[in-house]
């Protein structure tokens, strides 16, 4: 075993980073903190990157280790004293521990907890967040925190396609058209970076296909594929509407909802679908009500479900979605006599209202998603409120005392993201 690592630790020498990468964004002082560091994601997000961009900022670089390498598959517990032994014999001593994926071995929070607790410096990544939470809960409480990395932002998109741009493109006609045309890019495209830059559907089929048997399948060890599939199609076909446990088992096949839940759970795990609840003071009811789900990436919505053109104002609060989530905010949504797509706390408040739509197509619209924003401003005592929309001028709308901005989505992510502010 010890030739093996040394084999497999020398073929992973060489950093995976290149100038040509986008830098991703890290926390002020988590890096310089005691603390292990968590790069947690969805597969082919950029964790691997992320961590050996790390790396090649640091000085100390040698002791990585990708435990997602089909040459080590008999790796357990026993061998990561004879890794650490491997490391000190190679590059002599250091304190900074880079590992990749060490989710794959059973057991692996103890010697990363020994590590630290010897005064090293720890950086992992790894795909599957209940493994990662359940872990890191269990042996190394207090003692880490957590980057939680997804698919490119529109920011982090324009970067990769090398544009840039200012606040007068904002404004001007010339910098709206081309600012849309990259955000309809985008749109589409979503924010996986191989995808990004080649976009070939097989990719797409290749990573769907990773998800669901090894993280999912194989990690779960299930057999029932067929209901699987039939349910992450649904689920994209029918990306932010209401579902219920029971429903879902009428459309799959699923006898029992309790199945339904876990593959749900077991889902979210790997990033693939996020999903929310109707906001309520009683968390009994908050579990109990209709869910919304939500996909890690546009491009894997279009990939998965069916969906006709008149559904992309779902496509554009999926995109809404995933910022939000990316900013770290809780949310929810809200659905009284009318509807309201997102909602978010802070500590024990509502601190803001957020509707979605494509376009005003109509005036029945308009009215719709309207009362909706309103009757959300006025439950939670909320004063402003917000719509994005696809394409439309910047207008305010004044109405009772409240007020409603309208922006399009590619401006709100644009101007806001830097400053982690909602409106």
């Amino acid at each position: 075993m010890k030739s093996l690592i040394k084999t497999v630790i020398f073929d992973q020498q060489k950093p995976g980073w290149s100038k040509r990468f986008i830098k991703r964004s890290i926390p002020d002082g988590i890096i310089e903190s005691e603390s292990i560091v968590v790069i947690s994601g969805i597969r082919r997000c950029g964790k691997s990157t992320l961590l050996n961009q790390i790396r090649v900022e640091n000085k100390e670089r040698d002791y990585y280790f990708n435990f997602d390498d089909e040459r080590i598959i008999h790796f357990e517990v026993d061998h990561f004293q004879l890794l650490h032994e491997t490391f000190i014999e190679l590059f002599g001593v250091q304190k900074t521990f880079y590992f990749d994926e060490i989710q794959n071995i059973a057991g692996w929070e103890r010697f990363v907890r020994r590590l630290h607790d010897a005064g090293n410096k720890v950086i992992l990544t790894g795909s599957n967040v209940n493994m990662l939470s359940r872990e890191l809960g269990t042996h190394l409480t207090g003692r880490y925190v957590q980057i939680e990395l997804f698919p490119f932002s529109f920011t982090e998109f324009l970067s990769f396609k090398q544009f840039t741009y200012g606040e007068k493109d904002f404004y001007s006609t010339e910098g709206k058209v081309e600012l849309l045309r990259y955000f309809n890019g985008y749109f589409n495209t979503g924010g996986f970076p191989l995808y990004v830059k080649e976009g070939r559907d097989d990719y797409l089929k290749a990573l769907y296909e990773s998800i669901l048997y090894k993280d999912v399948l194989v990690r779960n060890k299930l057999v029932s594929e067929r209901e699987l599939l039939e349910l992450v199609n649904f689920l994209a076909s029918n990306v932010s509407k209401l579902t219920s446990y029971n429903g879902l088992t009428k459309v799959t096949g699923v006898k029992n909802a309790t199945t339904i839940r876990n593959y749900l759970s077991f889902l979210q795990d790997t990033y693939l679908i996020f999903q929310i609840s109707k906001f309520d003071y009683s968390l009994n009811k908050q579990i109990q009500n209709l869910k919304k789900t939500y996909f890690i990436d546009n491009a894997l919505v279009r990939r998965l479900g069916f969906m006709f053109s008149e559904e992309k104002g779902q496509l554009l609060e999926n995109i809404v979605f995933l910022e939000l989530r990316r900013r770290g905010f809780e949310i929810f949504y809200h659905s009284n006599r009318y509807k309201c797509d997102f909602l978010i706390k802070q500590g024990i408040k509502i601190v803001q209202a957020i509707q979605v739509c494509y376009a005003f197509d109509s005036a029945q619209t308009k009215t719709r998603e309207l009362k909706g924003i309103l009757e959300a401003m006025e439950v939670y005592g909320l004063t402003k409120g917000l719509i994005l929309m696809h394409d439309t001028t910047e207008q305010v709308i004044e109405e009772n005392g409240l007020t409603v901005n309208i922006l399009p989505v590619w401006k709100w992510l644009l101007r806001y993201e830097s400053r982690n502010l909602i409106i």
